[in-house]
């Protein structure tokens, strides 16, 4: 419904995670020095009011320390539908995608990506852990 109707169901916020990501995957996989770059960039965007940086970096001491670890997997299952991702190969077909986003003025962009792969990361918040359940597309 939301790929059909996105001006009238924008989405925004955040909820639980109705599905569950599923093999082939790897645990706690180095994040690159690029990857982090895209992830602090993804937090600051989501958390306006909050401030993040990488490990070892000289920026704000006030600010959030991404941790530099993540858990990739190969396909993920939402209800009865399995989406794949290039680490899984069997599913590559399915990793096709296109996104859709609404600029400021009201325009809407299509891109088309394929899903790299599936990740978990966790995030030391104010309140508390919080674990993300992210895919990488290119």
């Amino acid at each position: 419904m939301n790929s059909r109707n996105i001006k009238e169901s924008r989405i925004f916020g955040s909820e639980n995670f109705p599905g569950k990501f599923l093999k082939p995957s790897s645990d706690n996989i180095i994040i690159s020095n690029e990857m982090l770059d895209l992830i602090v960039k993804y937090y600051l965007a989501t958390y306006e009011n909050l401030e993040f940086r990488k490990p070892f970096s000289d920026d704000s001491e006030n600010a959030i320390i991404i941790r530099f670890k993540m858990n990739q997997f190969g396909r993920c299952r939402i209800g009865s539908e399995i989406f794949g991702s290039t680490m899984s190969l069997r599913h590559e077909k399915s990793s096709y995608i296109l996104a859709k986003f609404i600029t400021n003025d009201d325009v809407i962009d299509c891109y088309p990506g394929q899903v790299q792969y599936y990740f978990t990361h966790t995030v030391d918040l104010p309140y508390g852990l919080t674990e993300y359940f992210l895919a990488y597309v290119r």
